[in-house]
């Protein structure tokens, strides 16, 4: 069974109870996190039961907010590869990089994981309609776990999405609105339909479901690197909600004696679209709207993340740090992963990757430490980029 307790918010620390659909913390609007009794965990699972059972994200079944396994809707999602850089490694000055590959999941996509811990949940508290404003994929992942559900989707996505993402969106029967501007701007038409139709809005960070999904990422890396953590895990980061499911889910671990020490946490970002490190630099605990925000890596193109306290406490708890790569290096790290390592990375994941040469530049991170990359989605959902890279 689940050993969910509640959800607790992550600014104020107000908890909240009870089987109900939970969206914001009804005291300040900060974000929700599950909380669990870590003390029963231990009690009934370890790592050698966890050896034992299917590689899927749902073998971590007690540490997630499902009550009934029968609720669980899924596609098959998780325990993705982890993948040595033979060749690239030495490149970035590296003895121990690796990348684990979210675009094995069911839509190519790491946001698999966040969608399918709220759609079952959403399913286990009878509701029927959901919305989200969406830059791309967790859109079409919703589409896709909704269809499964049997729930309403409704997504709303700037109208330079790649094109393959809106189309995979559409296959799966969902409502697909596109609008003119920026995730910023699609989060208002959501705001308007869940005021008039009663939708309930799932965005980023804003039902406390989607980062115990995302946190499975740490808890699978710690499993498959034999429970002695990375030094250092590399995350693109728009919304930040998988850079705080990170934090927690290895916080978690370190709570459960599962491992011994919490990994350095690195927010990565484009230069045209860098509020997180604009905030770091500063040493801001907010963040301010990025005018102008504009990247190729639409994943990460968000001027002004709604969890920007987490994410700052995630960067700053783990002794992380957050930077930013320029336009030319993503482009560059789409072709080298693939040509050395035949890796088809989406632009966000290959700004995680071109943002690891930086890192040991500056000496932030030292060439003996172990290095794990996410490369966060799939290439192939951006024919548009690969088309242009390659001048067809």
């Amino acid at each position: 069974m689940s050993h969910l307790i509640g959800y607790k918010c992550g600014r104020c620390g107000a908890l909240h109870q009870g089987r109900v659909p939970h969206s914001t913390c009804r005291s300040c609007n900060g974000s929700l996190l599950a909380v669990y009794d870590i003390e029963a965990v231990k009690n009934v699972i370890d790592k050698e039961t966890l050896a034992r059972r299917p590689p899927v994200m749902w073998k971590y079944f007690e540490i997630l907010p499902v009550i009934n396994r029968d609720n669980v809707v899924s596609l098959g999602e998780g325990y993705t590869p982890m993948i040595e850089l033979s060749k690239v490694g030495e490149r970035v000055g590296l003895k121990n990089a690796y990348l684990k590959d979210e675009s094995r999941n069911p839509t190519a996509t790491f946001k698999d994981r966040p969608i399918s811990v709220t759609v079952s949940v959403l399913k286990e508290l009878g509701v029927r309609s959901v919305a989200m404003p969406s830059a791309g994929n967790a859109g079409s992942a919703l589409t896709a776990y909704g269809a499964k559900a049997g729930l309403e989707v409704h997504v709303v996505m700037p109208s330079d999405t790649p094109r393959a993402i809106y189309a995979e969106s559409l296959v799966h029967g969902a409502e697909v609105i596109l609008v003119n501007g920026l995730i910023t701007d699609a989060a208002r038409v959501v705001a308007e339909g869940v005021s008039r139709h009663g939708w309930l809005d799932v965005s980023t960070m804003k039902v406390p479901y989607r980062v115990e999904g995302t946190k499975t990422m740490g808890y699978e890396i710690a499993e498959q690197m034999s429970w002695d953590p990375p030094d250092v895990v590399v995350f693109p980061t728009g919304g930040g909600e998988g850079l705080v499911g990170l934090w927690k889910g290895f916080k978690e671990l370190v709570e459960l004696d599962w491992i011994d020490r919490m990994p350095r946490l690195v927010a990565v970002q484009s230069e045209g679209c860098r509020p997180i490190v604009e905030a770091y630099l500063k040493g801001e605990d907010r963040v301010e709207f990025f005018e102008g925000c504009d990247t190729i890596a639409s994943g990460i193109r968000v001027p002004k993340p709604f969890a920007d306290a987490e994410i700052m406490n995630a960067i700053r708890e783990s002794q992380g740090t957050a930077i930013d790569v320029s336009e030319e290096e993503i482009v560059k790290s789409v072709r080298e992963l693939a040509v050395a390592e035949g890796i088809l990375a989406c632009p966000e994941g290959a700004a995680a990757y071109a943002a690891v040469k930086k890192l040991t530049d500056l000496k932030l991170v030292d060439r003996d430490e172990k290095v794990v990359i996410i490369n966060t989605g799939s290439g192939l959902k951006y024919f548009e980029l690969l088309f242009r890279m390659l001048s067809i």
